[in-house]
């Protein structure tokens, strides 16, 4: 037992009640006390029989009432909480079994003379703890019948002397009524029982025996139930005021303090947890949520750092989680099970593992188990499948212990696709332990033994890679794409990303957050994570002494990051999917010289297609020919409308970049490409002559079939929902296209054609700015008398090229005129 002399003294945490405070009535809905046992004449010095039970409390008594002088030797002093005298009594056992399973403390009416409506008195123990007294006839002056359970939980022993006084419940405040109780219940005796207890009838008999009492956290109960004895131990409360709109409002907060105390009323919801140690079973409630929900009621989005995510989260919830908190008898009755398996794939970088790290912080569960998918692997024969095994040890032995009461086993597997690839792929170095790994993972989700307490979240960036059977239903069931976030999305990720600066007053007040987001097209949130320092960098930069590389000036103390270190880390840092400026801006070094009223046809043209696939009504995908002679500037046309677009994802693909690739390799470019487009929700991809990417040559003639069967598969595959696409692609042999069954498979076409007179030429030499209105007359009449006719038809390309040679030559008309006359002599040879 414990001796209340060898413990720190407690405070009180009650004051007394303010003046005219009301008090319980006599007989309303609250206050109607138990039916009191009838009193009997002598003292049962029966222990009262079943170890473990809390304290209780009674309706409230007149402290006015005129008090007989009590045989317990008072106390000097008074406690908070309390009103009147300090009584010393001394701890006797409980008179019969009424007040054992009643919660009910025994006083002699010496020492507490019974109220005038009849009902029990609310006593302080020892300052801290409150119990229901009931006056005994016949019981010794200067005692307390104390149960063992409420002797073990006041830490009272038996010769141990109490301190009592009448306790007022209203001494806290309003708030005196519970508005809901979280109790674990279990077998108090070797008399158990195999029938499954209703919650909603142990509820109904508790607020019976109890109504009126006092009951605080960590506080025990023996309860008879059907001749069992049961004992239930206060987990949390909730205190609310009688004037609030229902008990167990959302809006109270849950407490598990000692200090904190509240009358039980017949309105008080209970919640019930399994005490797995004695191995009673309870049925699963039709109202009540599950007694082990995992998901904190007070949890939000902000507090895991993760931003952009809302939608994917939402779905999470709803497909993983949401089960988990209805209560479980309405899920009995749907015949459902919970989802035991998530799989999140996506770009690098878009926050598949920081959903990982933080996942346990939303959940009430135990730390999630997270493991990296080599880890798995191990040399030694059978030790990969053990690994697995161990994984879901401690998930399957709970689960024989308490079934559905089980809680919830998290494992976070991250880059899954190394160690569940498809089964006859050959991973594992031919030894087959990839094909076992993936064996044991699959029955242990969805085996013989099926478990109801897992959830397994798994992560890749390679989803096409991790095998099919894996992925269906009652396994990883549940896909959820982590895609790249959009602007308000990226708005999120540099609020998180910032809020040291901002709350530190590191950041300037010149940075707009929501222009950053307008800017970072296609950022991943790794990738804003690194705009932040790269910006952070800048501004260092700005506070080193000049003329060394570590030495810091002494206004470092009044460093800012300002809107020009981002704009700077904006020309550092590019994302991997966004647009691929250098490779664009190579083909339209010279910018586009519009030369005829045809260029400006064609744009207006490309800029009418871009605009069909912006619109989300209208096509999601389109793709758009450009063919025209050699050098006539398709590909310059191309990556100009591409750009114009102002589309978050841009990509070339080019023969330049697949030299040396075999057919294979090439086809991996060209689906890697597209799949990359997959991910953005605007995207443009220019195909740049198309004829040399699949290898086509006039001798023979040859042609890649593995490329162009590629090329016809991509260019008619629709995007993901909620993705749209518009594909550019330049050839000059439009007619091998057509023979190749490949010209038909583009939506429009766009005839790119050259300069075919001395007009248009005329107008490219004046806008280079390098020829005089002299030096082109003269350029134009010696073309003249060269070639004898008024006709150019020379792309663009050659022009451009003749004007550059031009200019190292002192005779600047003379020599353009030349190198031109040669490239329309040339023609006619082609």
């Amino acid at each position: 037992m414990f001796n209340r002399n060898n413990l720190p003294s407690m405070p009180n945490p009650f004051g007394s009640r303010p003046e005219g405070s009301p008090r319980p009535a006599a007989r309303d809905g609250y206050t109607q006390p138990p039916p009191t046992p009838p009193r009997q004449g002598g003292y049962d010095t029966r222990m009262g029989g079943v170890p473990d039970a809390p304290p209780a409390y009674g309706s409230n008594r007149d402290r006015q009432a005129s008090q007989r002088t009590p045989a317990g030797r008072p106390a000097a002093g008074g406690r908070t909480g309390g009103s009147g005298r300090v009584l010393q009594l001394r701890p006797a056992k409980s008179p019969n079994d009424s007040y054992t399973f009643g919660n009910l403390a025994a006083v002699s009416p010496m020492d507490i003379p019974p109220s005038r409506d009849g009902s029990d008195v609310y006593i302080l123990l020892n300052g801290a703890y409150v119990l229901s007294a009931r006056p005994f006839d016949g019981f010794p002056a200067g005692s307390i019948s104390l149960s063992d359970p409420q002797r073990t939980w006041a830490q009272i022993a038996l010769t141990d002397m109490v301190e009592v006084q009448v306790y007022d419940p209203f001494s806290q405040g309003g708030q005196s009524y519970l508005g809901s109780i979280d109790a674990e219940v279990g077998f108090a005796g070797k008399k158990r029982t195999d029938i499954p207890y209703d919650q909603d009838e142990l509820a109904q008999h508790f607020i019976k025996n109890f109504e009126n009492q006092i009951f605080a956290p960590g506080q025990q109960i023996l309860m008879d139930h059907k001749s069992i004895a049961l004992r239930l131990t206060i987990r949390t409360v909730q205190l609310v005021d009688l004037n609030m709109d229902k008990l167990g409002s959302s809006a109270a907060p849950t407490l598990s303090d000692p200090s904190v105390r509240g009358i039980l009323t017949r309105h008080t919801p209970m919640n019930f947890f399994k005490d797995a140690r004695t191995g009673i079973n309870l049925k699963a409630s039709n109202r009540r949520p599950a007694a082990n929900s995992i998901i904190q009621p007070n949890f939000k989005f902000e507090d895991m750092g993760i931003g952009g995510l809302d939608t994917e989260f939402s779905a999470i919830f709803r497909r993983a989680f949401a089960s988990r908190i209805f209560p479980p008898g309405l899920i009995e009755k749907l015949g459902i099970q919970h989802v035991r398996g998530i799989l999140l794939y996506g770009p690098p970088g878009t926050g598949k593992t920081l959903i990982a790290r933080q996942i346990g912080k939303m959940l009430n569960a135990r730390e999630p188990k997270i493991i990296n998918g080599p880890e798995v692997l191990n040399k030694y024969v059978g030790q990969s499948e053990e690994n697995i095994r161990k994984l879901f040890a401690d998930a399957e032995k709970e689960y024989k212990e308490k079934g559905d009461e089980s809680g919830l086993h998290i494992i976070i597997f991250d880059e899954l696709d190394a160690v569940c690839k498809q089964r006859g792929s050959g991973a594992g170095g031919g030894t087959g332990v990839g094909d076992s790994v993936v064996n044991q993972l699959l029955s242990k989700l969805d085996g013989v033994d099926q478990l109801n307490n897992i959830l397994l979240i798994g992560m890749t960036n390679r989803m096409d890679m991790i095998d099919e059977a894996l992925l269906r239903a009652g396994r990883l069931e549940v896909h959820m794409e982590i895609s790249l976030p959009d602007e308000h999305g990226r708005a999120q990720i540099l609020k998180i990303h910032t809020t040291k600066m901002r709350d530190n007053n590191v950041m300037d007040h010149d940075v707009d957050l929501g222009e950053l987001a307008h800017l970072t097209k296609n950022f991943s949130g790794a990738e804003i994570a690194g705009l932040v320092k790269s910006a952070s960098s800048f501004a260092f930069s700005r506070h080193i002494k000049v003329g060394t590389m570590a030495g810091i000036q002494d206004d470092v103390v009044n460093m800012k990051v300002n809107r020009q270190d981002f704009l700077s880390a904006l020309e550092e840092v590019k994302p991997l999917f966004g647009v691929s400026e250098e490779e664009l801006s190579k083909c339209v070094r010279g910018g586009i010289m519009h030369f005829s009223a045809l260029i400006e046809n064609i744009l207006d043209e490309g800029r009418l297609y871009v605009d069909q696939v912006r619109k989300p009504d209208s096509t999601p995908l389109l793709s758009v020919l450009l063919h025209g002679p050699r050098g006539s500037g398709k590909t310059a046309l191309a990556a100009k409308m591409a750009m114009d677009s102002g589309f978050p994802f841009i990509k070339l693909i080019s023969p330049e970049d697949m030299i040396g690739f075999s057919e294979m390799q090439k086809v991996q470019q060209l689906s890697k490409v597209f799949m990359d487009a997959y991910k953005s929700p605007l995207n443009v991809v220019v195909i740049d002559n198309i004829e040399l990417l699949v290898d086509w040559v006039p001798i023979g003639p040859r042609f890649s079939n593995s490329v162009l069967a590629a090329l016809k598969v991509l260019l008619g595959k629709q995007p993901p929902k909620g993705r749209r696409l518009i594909i550019f692609a330049t050839t000059t042999e439009r007619s091998i296209l057509q023979q190749l069954d490949l010209a038909d498979r583009f939506d429009a076409e766009i005839a790119v054609p050259n300069v075919n007179t001395h007009q248009e030429l005329s107008h490219i030499l004046r806008q280079s700015g390098a020829f005089s209105d002299q030096d082109i007359a003269r350029s134009m009449n010696e073309i003249q008398e060269i070639t004898g006719s008024a006709e150019v038809g020379v792309g663009i390309k050659k022009i451009l090229t003749g004007i550059e040679t031009a200019k190292q030559d002192d005779d600047l008309p003379g020599r353009f005129a030349r190198v031109m006359s040669q490239a329309i002599a040339a023609r006619g040879f082609a």
